[in-house]
């Protein structure tokens, strides 16, 4: 059973009623005794929101199962996953063709139960057939309307419909008239044409001396604009020109300043370390010194040989009269 609300009164005074939704319950097919048949509690159903109110032909109804389930989907990708593993597998374990060896590429061959001749160039065939010559035409019969109504006749006599002596001035005076109004009105056309040839004529001279008045002062402006660039440029230079001017000076004066104190401090430098050297001491110190320092060696290596030889000399001589010596005693 359905839970039904009770009424409700807002702040403002109105009663708000409102109802849980429940189930239709089932109902048997014939009506049953008063005393047998459930009470059951019906809601307003202008407040259920089952029921659509309004134009339902644009009503977009939502479905039941409006999101899918997530369980649902997860195991629907499962089992396309598996298909595709499955198919990529079988891919890989179905025997191919080898490759081609070096030289030799691969041709399609039929293997069908019967054989057909492939070619590249299709039989044809000509067939030829004759129609019947084109005939000619028949005339086409000329077209009568079919006759209609009643044929009446009277007779006129001489006089009875035209008067020439009295009808005939009127005419002529018509046409004279006409005539003389339609040929005021050419001459007028005439002279109003020339008229306005003369005008156009003037304003064209006119339009065509403003046009080189125009052009004129296009290029008197174009001259003006070109010697304004010019004079422009050519003071752009001029500064250009002093500024480094200035800068040169400047550079100079910063030059002479910094190299007045730089060149005797770099030349005692290189002084110090040798690259400024007396010609005549640079010769003494690679030539000479070397030369007599190899001399002086040389000369003590032989006094250092002619006394060791003395002393051996000497030692022998000794040791030949201690021997001798000896020998006397």
């Amino acid at each position: 059973m359905a839970y039904v609300s009770p009424t409700k009164r807002d702040q403002n005074g109105s009663y708000t009623f409102s109802s849980r939704p429940r189930p239709v319950e089932d109902r048997s097919k014939y009506r049953e005794a008063p005393s047998e048949q459930t009470q059951s509690n019906y809601g307003n159903i202008m407040y259920d929101r089952r029921v659509i109110r309004g134009n339902t032909y644009a009503q977009q109804i939502i479905p039941t199962t409006a999101l899918p389930d997530p369980v649902e989907v997860q195991r629907q990708q499962e089992i396309r996953r598996r298909n595709v593993a499955a198919k990529r597998a079988r891919e890989q374990c179905r025997t191919r063709t080898p490759e081609a060896l070096q030289g030799r590429k691969h041709i399609d061959v039929q293997t069908d139960l019967y054989l057909e001749e492939l070619s590249d160039v299709i039989v044809a065939s000509d067939i030829e057939c004759q129609t019947d010559a084109f005939l000619d035409k028949p005339a086409t019969p000329l077209f009568i309307p079919a006759k209609s109504g009643k044929d009446v006749e009277t007779q006129i006599e001489e006089g009875e419909l035209f008067d020439f002596d009295r009808e005939v001035p009127a005419l002529l005076e018509v046409l004279v008239g006409k005539t003389v109004e339609q040929s005021l009105e050419e001459v007028m056309e005439e002279e109003e044409l020339a008229g306005l040839r003369a005008q156009q004529r003037a304003f064209r001279e006119l339009r065509n001396n403003e046009l080189e008045e125009v052009l004129r002062l296009k290029e008197q402006e174009r001259r003006r604009s070109k010697e304004k660039e010019r004079r422009v440029a050519q003071q752009k230079e001029m500064l250009r020109k002093e500024r480094e001017v200035a800068e040169k000076i400047a550079a100079r004066a910063f030059t002479q300043q910094y190299l007045a104190d730089l060149l005797p401090a770099v030349f005692t430098s290189l002084r110090s370390h040798g690259y400024f050297y007396d010609p005549v001491e640079n010769d003494i110190e690679t030539n000479f010194f070397p030369w007599l320092m190899a001399e002086v060696n040389n000369s003590l290596e032989k006094r250092y040989t002619a006394r060791a030889l003395l002393d051996t000399i000497i030692d022998d001589v000794a040791q030949k009269r201690q021997e001798a010596f000896k020998d006397t005693q």
